[in-house]
């Protein structure tokens, strides 16, 4: 007993600590249909794909690998990750005894009864355990259950973070592809408008037009000159974003980028199942570990009703004199169990245990309504599968048709046989379906990319 102490100590507190007050969480059922619209695929899951594999452009697949490298939020978040870790391991710490080796003297003069002084002093050293408790009823475990999963759900939430950034990356280059795109369809319509005003006043100065042809030339051209300025700034506001995102200019080298019409993002994504985003949605995988944390305090409150028993233990060598502090009849031990067992705290147990029941029903609720959110994301991506395509097939044949009623305005305005105003209706409508055209191959891609992170696809290559 006197030679080995400390370690039986520590090994009969492991033995006492089995039992546990947390109770048995019931996940509620699934708050959503056991399946997405009729015309989802359910064969397959996109999220099974590398964000490469859905990213096809070169450019975009570079700028993604740079941001996340250097993105400054997911950094944060990644640094979260280590803080909560590291409060785990301090609160789980609590559940093993802390032993210490010191030494230590005393010297003092006291003065006894018949008047004489005399000198006292011990000397001590030796290996303490200082009030380690014993977790009779699992607070302890709970607490540590508790701080492993929030330290588990905030890797959830650096992984939900580094598929926003992903999607956002993608996004703002989408934004981009789409300002430069306009920008260039903008120049060549400027261009082409500039060449008619010259020709318009060349003919008005010859008294082949009127001021009216003029004045709708010159209007014309402006407007085309007012859209350029609009083109370059959102390209330039698209390239700021970018550079946000990446946390840093954009490199030199990067490969050279694909147009909307040459298929940047895969747009045909199987959808799975509804149960498939319980295990692949980061931010449904951070609201069920909360739960499990909310669930464990509610058995570190119910444990604080019970009694706490506490030791504190020595083992060393205690003597008078220095010198023969080591010797063997030195040798000294203490062993100090304490109990303690809560009366009357003005409520306070009961107040934290009804808070702790509370926390839960609201961690349920959130984690029911993280499923819901992320059911309705899946089936708003579904939609824009299921429509753009057909939209963008019926856009092209409107932009076709107003290309076709602008050449044979053009052709008709110069035989005379047309007025300038339906040349200008003609022109105008012909650039604005081409606009819209870009407008929405860019929505289908950022509607896919949408689709891709809902089914919580963008984590792995």
């Amino acid at each position: 007993m006197r030679r080995h102490f400390i370690l039986p100590m520590a090994v009969m507190a492991a033995a006492l600590s089995a039992c546990s007050l947390t109770p048995t969480l019931v996940k509620p059922a699934l708050p959503v249909p056991s399946a997405y619209d009729a015309g989802a695929a359910a064969q397959g899951n996109a999220a099974d794909l590398g964000w490469r594999q859905m990213l096809l452009d070169p450019r975009l697949q570079r700028l993604v690998e740079l941001a996340l490298l250097n993105n400054r939020d997911l950094r944060v978040a990644a640094l979260n990750v280590d803080a909560v870790r590291a409060q785990y391991q301090v609160q789980d710490s609590a559940r093993y005894p802390a032993i210490g080796a010191g030494g230590g003297g005393t010297r003092q003069r006291a003065q006894n009864a018949a008047g004489s002084a005399a000198v006292q002093q011990q000397f001590t050293a030796g290996v303490t355990m200082s009030a380690f408790e014993i977790d009779l009823f699992g607070r302890l475990r709970s607490l540590s259950d508790a701080a492993f999963a929030r330290y588990l759900a905030t890797e959830q939430g650096r992984r939900a973070a580094q598929l926003s950034l992903t999607a956002a990356v993608a996004d703002a280059y989408l934004d981009e592809r789409l300002a430069s795109a306009q920008l260039q369809l903008t120049q060549a319509t400027l261009q082409d408008w500039r060449q008619a005003l010259v020709i318009t006043r060349r003919l008005h100065a010859a008294q082949q037009r009127s001021g009216l042809d003029l004045a709708q030339a010159e209007g014309q051209a402006a407007t085309a000159e007012a859209d350029l300025q609009a083109r370059e700034r959102a390209r330039l506001l698209a390239r700021n974003n970018l550079e946000l995102l990446l946390g840093g200019p954009l490199p030199g080298d990067l490969p050279a980028g694909r147009a909307l019409d040459a298929q940047p993002v895969l747009t045909q994504l199987p959808a799975g199942l509804p149960s498939d985003l319980l295990v692949r949605r980061p931010d449904i995988l951070q609201a069920e570990q909360t739960l499990v944390a909310a669930n464990a305090d509610i058995g570190a409150a119910r444990a604080a009703f019970f009694p706490r028993l506490s030791l504190t233990a020595q083992l060393g060598f205690a003597s008078p004199a220095i010198s023969d502090l080591f010797r063997g009849s030195a040798r000294s031990w203490s062993f100090a169990p304490q109990i303690t067992q809560p009366l009357f705290q003005g409520g306070q147990l009961r107040a934290e245990l009804r808070l702790s029941q509370i926390r839960t029903e609201v961690a349920v609720l959130q984690y029911e309504q993280a499923i819901q959110n992320a059911f309705r994301e899946v089936r708003d991506g579904l939609a824009g599968s299921q429509t753009y395509a057909q939209q963008i097939a019926a856009q092209q044949r409107v932009a076709a048709s107003a290309e076709q009623r602008r050449q044979l305005s053009q052709l008709r305005y110069g035989a005379g046989q047309d007025s300038r105003l339906e040349l200008l209706d003609a022109q105008r409508q012909s650039y604005a379906s081409q606009q819209t055209l870009l407008d929405l191959r860019r929505d289908q891609f950022k509607s896919a990319v949408a689709l891709y992170k809902a089914l919580g696809g963008g984590l792995e290559e």
